[in-house]
């Protein structure tokens, strides 16, 4: 153990997961039709009827339903490369060579699609109000590099960025934004004119139905966009670029991101409880909240007035003087404890010890290897590091009794003591 018990706590008898998928029966519907009718491909009602789900509940008028959210963030980049630059050719991407804006603190699928169209990502750090993209860093970036067009922005954990100000510096430049929302599904914000769901904030949007996320099809995801000429030109590319032609025409280099009918299938029947996951991830969060007062640490902050998150993944950052004094980038596996202080790695090591699942924050994409040589562009020091240094996400599953969520409280709380 990590510190001195003096009631044990036995661990969990089932593990207690992070985000894991909740099931309602109605999926089984669509993709028993998809089985009856034979449809059980990259073709079929379910697909279709996903895509008609989502466009009036995000508020877009064309969704396009792909294998994954990396897919549409990939197809999201082509995109914006064709509409600047026009078709790439065969073996080049379509930002070949040229530099792309993105979120610096997000998972890696935010930016290697980037690097798949020929780009570098140029990683934009946190602002500490939502730990999302921070638009004085991404006008700074703009002063540095004034020839980029593309901007990448993602919503963490759920909260959405502050997109207001994103798009307002991004308009200034004639940028493209391409909005990660992923992780956001169901999350407001709202533009100064209106209320709106993420995905429809940008020029292009992107969605994920991951297995982990809060409505899934095991996989899947989504590009959506207003045009209707550029959700053609996805279709497309999402099933190998074949020409409208009697036999199979190729012109121009396609990939296979189309959904298949059964994982809409299960998308469609999640969809109709999207607004009951969201609200059972706010009373985890707001669980949290209450259980943890009193400690030396912070709730993910987001900007209540503005924007209403999906609450995702519950999230706490340590204050600085509650960190252990051994914690200095990250602890190793063995340490001291110390009386009123903690750290990440403890309470995620207490938490896996007793079978819960904790994960750390995001590793910002300038402190990965594989993105360490790229520009990095802050303001107010590194936050990203920072937020990570001391952050982490809590067992965050919907299917997770009060019982149980009180139990993981009081093993944070022991951490302290």
């Amino acid at each position: 153990m990590a510190y001195p018990v003096k009631d044990s706590i036995k661990p969990f008898k089932d593990k207690m997961w992070l985000a894991s998928p909740t099931m309602h029966g109605e999926e089984l519907k669509y993709i028993q039709e998809a089985f009856d009718t034979n449809w059980i491909s990259t073709l079929g009602a379910n697909i279709e009827g996903a895509e008609r789900a989502v466009e009036p509940r995000i508020g877009v008028a064309h969704a396009v339903a792909l294998s994954s959210g990396t897919a549409a963030l990939h197809l999201a980049l082509r995109l914006a490369g064709h509409k600047l630059y026009g078709r790439p050719a065969i073996g080049r991407g379509a930002l070949e060579g040229r530099r792309v804006f993105a979120s610096d603190m997000t998972f890696d699928a935010t930016v290697n699609p980037i690097a798949y169209e020929g780009g570098e990502a140029v990683l934009i750090d946190s602002e500490r109000g939502t730990w999302n993209m921070c638009p004085e860093a991404l006008e700074r970036a703009f002063e540095l590099y004034p020839d980029v067009k593309v901007v990448v922005m993602a919503h963490l954990y759920g909260t959405p960025a502050m997109s207001a100000q994103i798009k307002r510096v991004c308009r200034a430049h004639g940028a493209i934004l391409i909005e990660d929302a992923a992780e956001s599904l169901g999350a407001r914000y709202f533009d100064g004119e209106a209320w709106r769901e993420t995905g429809s904030l940008g020029d292009i949007g992107c969605i994920s139905f991951n297995g982990n996320k809060i409505v899934t099809g095991s996989s899947g995801g989504m590009l959506l966009t207003e045009s209707a000429g550029d959700a053609e030109l996805v279709r497309k590319w999402s099933t190998q670029a074949r020409e409208k032609a009697p036999w199979y025409q190729h012109e121009e280099l396609g990939f296979n991101y189309r959904m298949s009918n059964i994982i809409a299938g299960i998308v469609r029947g999640q969809l109709l409880h999207l607004d009951e996951h969201i609200e059972l991830k706010r009373t985890v969060f707001e669980r949290y909240r209450e259980g943890l007062r009193g400690l030396p640490l912070k709730m993910a902050p987001y900007d209540a007035e503005r924007s209403t998150p999906n609450f995702w993944l519950s999230c706490i950052i340590l204050d600085e003087d509650a960190m252990c004094p051994q914690e200095r980038g990250r602890c190793e596996a063995s340490f001291t404890p110390v009386h009123g202080k903690s750290c990440p790695t403890e309470i995620l090591k207490v938490l896996a010890d007793h079978n819960a699942e904790g994960r750390p924050i995001w590793k910002p994409m300038h402190m990965q290897p594989l993105y360490a040589g790229n520009g990095f562009v802050s303001i107010n020091g590194d936050v990203g590091a920072d937020v990570f240094r001391r952050g982490l996400c809590l067992p965050s599953d919907i299917k997770m009794t009060a019982e149980q969520q009180n139990t993981v409280i009081e093993l944070i709380r022991r951490c302290f003591d």
